[in-house]
């Protein structure tokens, strides 16, 4: 508690306005009592309490000053000062003027480090919702051009061969470019998931030249073309096959939606080999040591340690995979062709995707068409979305957190696994009886 002194002077000595020990003045009057409030001083070593808040009201009124500074003084050069009506370059020239402004503003109560440190912040937080804002308007300009498209079920439920360029949305739909799509990266997740990984546990477990080889081939086939892929998988198996129709060969291979997994393997495999590789290398080399020590083979370690502890990276590395095959256009045009209609069959005709479908049906001049277009496109990112939902439900609980299922069953492994012991200590307790006591001394 802070202490409180009050000032009182001797009498006769007081001057005017000080405190007088009976509390009155020498003349009678009532003397005026002066209250000095003494704080209690700050134990030595002790600093002074500051603010854990992220925001402060100094930011905020320093960003809006910059930015109505900025906002001015670009509407003065474009508007008064110089010929300029671009608005890329009025966007430019303001935020320029605002990360200056806003070091100015700060730097009258920071010293040199901290305006740094808030530029850079600025600059890096106005890059992510530059980034944001693009992502936004993408995915709003696809569902606001589709929405007529969107609003009616047949969309979903029909395909395209019955309907023309000129007919209404009410006949039509994307059926066959959604079974296409699904048929196409299904193939293609089964062809590069299990191939991938296991590159991926090569590269990490058998070190070596070649695994040096391998590694520098796949960080390269990462910035890979699409185009080149989708030539090599009709170069190679669709005209190659086609030329020697008439030879000893066992099968035909047109252009199918099977063509076209294969294609989108080429593009998939080196992005989920090179994530994974990442991801199995940052596992803890103490696990692997403690496995080894309980005396489990190598691949064995590999099996039940390292690819369960690295299950959410792996995941997260089809994730990508998925993402960098399931948009593909110039491939699937190359290997499956465009059709129409619903062929449910990948190894046989060709098969169109939802990216395909996009393609074509937004270069007609129709409206409608076009409508259709983008409403495959919104349909694309629904399914996109659909697939990484159910990718992260699958593998992303973090190593040791396990679901109900999972859960039931070590309780019942573990239940089995007691009652076994118990029986073997049993059976153990029978073969060996005690031995018979021996009698005392006479």
């Amino acid at each position: 508690m802070p202490e409180t002194l009050t000032d009182q002077t001797p009498p006769g000595t007081a001057p005017s306005g000080t405190a007088h020990p009976n509390g009155a003045a020498p003349d009678g009057s009532r003397a005026k009592v002066t209250t000095i409030v003494v704080r209690p001083a700050r134990p030595a070593g002790e600093e002074p309490r500051r603010s854990t808040a992220t925001v402060h009201r100094e930011d905020v009124l320093a960003l809006l000053g910059a930015l109505a500074a900025a906002l001015s003084l670009t509407w003065l050069v474009f508007a008064r000062i110089a010929p300029f009506d671009a608005p890329l370059g009025f966007t430019a020239v303001a935020y320029t003027l605002f990360v200056l402004a806003y070091g100015a503003l700060v730097s009258f109560d920071n010293n040199r480090v901290t305006v740094r440190d808030r530029i850079a912040a600025v600059v890096w937080h106005s890059l992510a919702l530059l980034l944001l804002a693009a992502l936004a308007f993408v995915i709003l300009y696809a569902l606001w051009r589709g929405h007529r498209a969107l609003g009616h079920l047949n969309f979903l439920t029909q395909d395209l061969s019955s309907a023309g360029p000129q007919d209404p949305l009410t006949r039509g739909g994307m059926l066959h470019a959604v079974v296409g799509t699904l048929e196409q990266i299904g193939l293609a997740l089964a062809v590069t998931i299990p191939l991938g990984i296991a590159c991926a546990v090569f590269l990490n477990e058998m070190p070596g030249r070649y695994a040096r080889f391998v590694r520098t081939i796949v960080e390269a086939m990462t910035a890979l073309p699409s185009i080149v892929a989708g030539l090599f998988v009709y170069a190679v198996i669709i005209f190659t096959l086609k030329q020697h129709q008439a030879g000893n060969l066992f099968f035909h291979l047109d252009k199918s939606g099977f063509a076209a997994a294969l294609a989108l393997s080429v593009m998939m495999l080196p992005i989920i080999i090179r994530a994974s590789d990442v991801v199995i290398r940052l596992v803890p080399g103490s696990l692997r040591e403690a496995s080894l020590a309980l005396g489990a083979s190598q691949w064995r370690t590999v099996w039940t340690v390292v690819l369960p502890t690295a299950r959410s990276g792996l995941t997260t590395a089809v994730i990508l995979g998925a993402a960098r095959g399931i948009g593909e256009t110039s491939p699937v045009l190359l290997t499956a062709g465009y059709a129409a209609g619903l062929n449910a069959d990948p190894f046989s005709g060709p098969q169109v995707s939802l990216p395909l479908a996009t393609f074509e049906l937004v270069r007609s001049p129709q409206p409608d068409a076009i409508a259709r277009g983008f409403g495959a496109a919104a349909l694309l990112l629904a399914l996109v979305l659909v697939l990484f939902v159910v990718a992260r439900l699958i593998g992303g609980r973090a190593p040791g957190h396990l679901s109900r299922g999972q859960r039931r069953r070590r309780a019942r492994r573990s239940y089995r696994d007691a009652r076994r012991i118990a029986g073997r200590a049993r059976a153990r307790t029978a073969a060996d009886p005690p031995p018979a006591p021996t009698g005392g001394d006479g």
